[in-house]
């Protein structure tokens, strides 16, 4: 049963949601002691993320009943994209190397992968779940999972058809896909936060070249803000 938000007026919606992240940033680069302690164990990236779901998860808001996700997936995202990779500096990438190229296929065959492991892998904890009746179901619903994590939930609808998953078994796995994302990126995003941290005491990373591309790219980004604020004073 669909239940009507509190607030459906798309402007008020986009409102709230920009005062919401204006907030956030804002808070982050304050240099009041509280702020700065409670960034550093919770990054900013972190509240975007999980702030606004608690709007959605209290009924004030609604991604069902708004139009904004099909506006801003359509419009604004392709128009953010295009101005966000205007600042990459492509030989700076390249000098990442072979790792860059590496972690982006490992990642990929993860995703590849990842449902016949989980497969296999429950085979021996719970052998009902994937031998038996309905068993054949399984696969179908993790194909069109995997489909979610590489192109979205319009992939995951389409691999449902192409693959013939019951409805029952895709609304298991919508249930899956949307828990384990949301815990994973909750994982990634404070991860990104203490990236130093994890990066210096536990990887032994060396992260002397990304940071490096860090600095490069926010050094350039300084230096457009600065032109703009000029030619608006000007």
């Amino acid at each position: 049963m669909t239940h009507t938000p509190l607030i459906t007026n798309d402007a008020v919606v986009l409102g709230i949601l920009c005062s919401l992240l204006a907030f956030i940033f804002k808070m982050a680069s304050s240099s009041n002691p509280f702020w700065k302690k409670f960034y550093k164990y919770c990054p900013s990236l972190l509240l975007c993320y999980f702030l606004p779901s608690l709007l959605s998860t209290a009924g004030i808001i609604s991604p069902h009943e708004s139009k904004l996700y099909f506006v801003t997936s359509r419009y604004l995202l392709p128009a953010s994209l295009v101005l966000l990779t205007l600042s990459i500096d492509l030989k700076e990438l390249l000098k990442l190397g072979p790792k860059a190229l590496v972690m982006f296929f490992v990642g990929t065959i993860g995703v590849i992968l990842g449902g016949p492991l989980a497969i296999f892998v429950t085979s021996f904890i719970a052998p009902s779940v994937v031998s038996g009746a309905g068993a054949d179901e399984v696969w179908r619903g993790m194909a069109a999972l995997a489909g979610s994590w590489i192109g979205g939930g319009a992939n995951m609808a389409a691999m449902k058809e192409v693959f013939g998953a019951s409805d029952a078994l895709f609304s298991a796995m919508i249930a899956v896909d949307v828990l384990v994302a949301s815990v994973w990126m909750g994982i990634l995003l404070y991860a990104a936060g203490v990236s130093d941290l994890v990066d210096k005491k536990f990887l032994k990373a060396d992260n002397s070249t990304i940071k490096s591309l860090e600095k490069k790219c926010m050094n350039i980004n300084s230096s457009i803000r600065r032109f703009q604020s000029c030619q608006i004073s000007c």
